[in-house]
């Protein structure tokens, strides 16, 4: 059955015609099967699908007119009254909120760092928010936030307070009349999110939906989104453009667990490492299987302008693809802060596809915290996640990578990639391989940040790993660092702005282990290669009494086929490698009607290749797990495709391009 939607429409039966004027109406009788046509217009409601469909017959919400449809989470406010210069004032009636003020509901929650006291609502003056101050006087007179990468858009200043039955909004909008303007307020929690979990099999396509006062959503709690399936199987968000959620756009991810959610920090005698840990073994107690929970696509979709996260989840992210998005301007503002932010930041990856999307100005492109396993990122650009010269740096996070990968035992898998930041990757993890990649920027974290930050006591962190392909969980163990293969890559050290190397010298951050900013494999010097590590297990004959030291040592790492540029530098046991120091790289995105293109001489000094193809059984298994580096359905992989599908020869050249004279490369290309 389809069943049409329209705002114009005074309200009818949800036949083509006879509309339906509201989204929630027909989403409380779509059954499996059905599909609802919603015409352009503007829909300010909460959509709460009461029914979901089946892998045979999905539950469809089209807009009618790709982004003519626009579910939005804020209601606009034309009542403004002028109360000092460029101040004005309104009243809102707390009526309109329901059960749920987003002016009285402060952002909380585990490994948020609320350095100041802000609310889940927001205000916005032409589709760009506000930043909310915490006293009247800021909003009077405001000074720039020297945290934000946009610190002229933070003058732009809001405050609010309750009085009586009205919320009260004061907001500084400069030369701008907020009752001719169009300035909005976040209204409701949710756009489009089932209140209750196992609603699946949900295609959401070619909506807008923004604005909401949306929660922080950390893994030890209920990670709510803007959208999302909330605890489910098998939805679709395609060709959507998600903006403006106060933390996160779209949530894949946990569950509400009432006896574990957000314990650390409200009973606080346990840490978030410890929580999460139980969050993970109650919710496969519970029921978080391959059967009944994930294999979701977001595809084709434009998410930005997010507090927190573009897509966040735990556990309920396992076995999806993300795919052919474009993800950017998250955490900009840098009004919030703390371990959760990112473009997209998953924890428990399993077995995920993460390809062919652009990771662009925010905080960090990338995210993949504990149990990143059987998780693979190929295809993907990124670029400018690191900020802009001006801004303050006030701690270790904040100078942002493109690729975070924390706290896992593997396999993960990063292959065909362009990293153009200046920091590429914080490896704080064992079981990684990156294959076939371009990469302008240093490895940051290698060998530390896996314990708990106990100062006095040791404080591992204890990290789960699981049956291949499947959510039970095999085993835990500590990070032992290494476990790292580097194949057919090119790294091209690129100039590193004083912003940086001043905060990590300030900071003693400035060791290969911490905040270097050196291109290659250099932060792997020391490690062992594989015939040395594990020859060690047999020097002598077993003795139970034996000196087991050599369990908890660092372990190997596997090389091949890198090229190093511009002063890039391999790590002390890099083999079968090309360094090239005289032959000045020169890499830049240029950005014009036709496309995206990475403009280099790259090519002009690249030499004959004589590389080995890259394959599943060359890369062996990541150490704790004893996976191989495979398809989700335990398939090989034969790296015989680059970045951009095309097929590679059979000495295949090192980087994402099978290429070796083109001058500029389109690295957005239409499908």
């Amino acid at each position: 059955m389809k069943i049409y939607v329209s705002s114009k429409s005074r309200g009818g039966d949800g036949t083509k015609e006879y509309p339906m004027n509201s989204i929630a109406q027909a989403a409380k009788i779509a059954r499996p099967g059905d599909e609802v046509i919603v015409a352009p217009g503007i829909y300010r409601e909460y959509v709460d699908p009461a029914f979901g469909g089946t892998q045979e017959e999905r539950i469809i919400y089209r807009s009618e007119v790709k982004h003519g449809a626009i579910i939005s989470g804020a209601e606009r406010v034309q009542t403004w009254t002028q109360y000092e210069g460029t101040v004005w004032m309104a009243r809102i009636p707390n009526s309109i909120f329901g059960t749920y003020n987003p002016y009285t509901v402060e952002i909380f929650g585990d490994w948020y760092d609320a350095t100041k006291k802000l609310h889940t609502g927001e205000v916005y003056l032409n589709d760009k928010s506000l930043y909310e101050a915490v006293t009247l006087e800021e909003v009077l007179n405001p000074t720039p936030n020297l945290e934000s990468w946009d610190q002229p858009g933070s003058l732009y200043k809001w405050y609010t307070t309750q009085d009586g039955d009205a919320t009260v909004i004061y907001a500084n909008f400069h030369s701008f009349d907020p009752n001719v303007e169009n300035v909005e307020i976040n209204v409701r929690r949710n756009c489009f999110y089932p209140s209750k979990e196992g609603v699946g099999y949900i295609t959401l396509s070619g909506f807008v939906v923004t604005k909401a006062a949306t929660q922080w959503a950390p893994p030890t709690a209920y990670q709510e989104g803007m959208v999302g399936p909330h605890w489910s199987k098998g939805w679709i968000i395609e060709d959507c453009d998600i903006s403006h959620s106060k933390c996160s756009g779209i949530s894949l991810g946990k569950y509400l667990q009432p006896n574990n959610d957000n314990k650390w920090l409200t009973k606080r005698v346990k840490t978030g490492t410890q929580t999460e840990r139980d969050a993970i073994c109650q919710a496969q107690n519970e029921g978080w299987t391959k059967e009944r929970i994930g294999s979701h696509i977001v595809r084709r979709c434009n998410i930005h302008d997010c507090g927190q996260t573009g897509i966040v989840g735990h556990l309920g992210c396992v076995f999806s693809i993300i795919e052919d998005n474009d993800i950017h301007h998250i955490n900009y503002k840098h009004d919030l802060a703390g371990a959760e932010i990112g473009g997209i930041k998953f924890h428990a990856a399993i077995d995920v596809i993460i390809r062919r999307n652009r990771f662009h100005h925010s905080s960090r492109g990338l995210w993949l915290d504990w149990q990143a396993q059987g998780t693979r990122v190929t295809q993907n650009l990124f670029y400018a996640n690191t900020p802009p010269d001006g801004t303050l740096l006030t701690g270790n996070l904040s100078v942002g990578e493109d690729l975070f990968i924390e706290v896992s035992h593997g396999p993960t898998l990063v292959d065909n990639n362009i990293l153009l930041s200046e920091v590429a990757g914080r490896f704080c993890t064992q079981g990684i391989a990156l294959v076939h990649n371009l990469i302008a920027g240093s490895f940051v974290g290698v060998g530390s940040g896996v314990d708990n930050g106990s100062k006095k006591f040791p404080s591992p962190r204890y990290t789960p790993y699981h049956v291949p392909h499947r959510t039970e969980v095999a085993g835990f163990m500590t990070i032992l660092h290494g476990d790292a293969r580097f194949y057919n890559n090119i790294f091209v050290q690129q100039p590193v702005r004083q912003l940086f190397r001043d905060f990590a010298k300030e900071r003693n951050w400035d060791s290969l282990d911490q905040m270097n900013y050196i291109t290659g494999t250099k932060p792997y010097d020391g490690y062992p290669d594989a015939e040395t590590y594990f020859a060690k297990f047999f020097e002598d004959d077993y003795k139970i009494r034996e000196d087991r030291d050599k369990y908890y040592d660092k372990l190997p790492v596997y090389t091949g086929g890198n090229v190093f540029f511009n002063g890039a530098e391999p790590h002390d046991g890099e083999i079968d490698f090309i360094k090239n120091d005289v032959s000045p790289i020169q890499l830049e995105l240029v950005e014009n009607e036709d496309g995206l293109f990475l403009k280099t001489n790259l090519y002009e000094y690249l030499p004959a290749s004589f590389n080995k193809t890259i394959s599943t059984e060359l890369l062996g298994e990541a150490f704790e797990p004893e996976q191989k580096f495979e398809h989700p359905d335990g398939s090989e992989i034969i790296f015989d495709e680059d970045y951009l599908g095309k097929h590679r020869g059979i000495h295949p050249v090192s980087g994402p391009f099978e290429i070796t004279k083109e001058m500029k490369v389109n690295v957005l290309p239409l499908n």
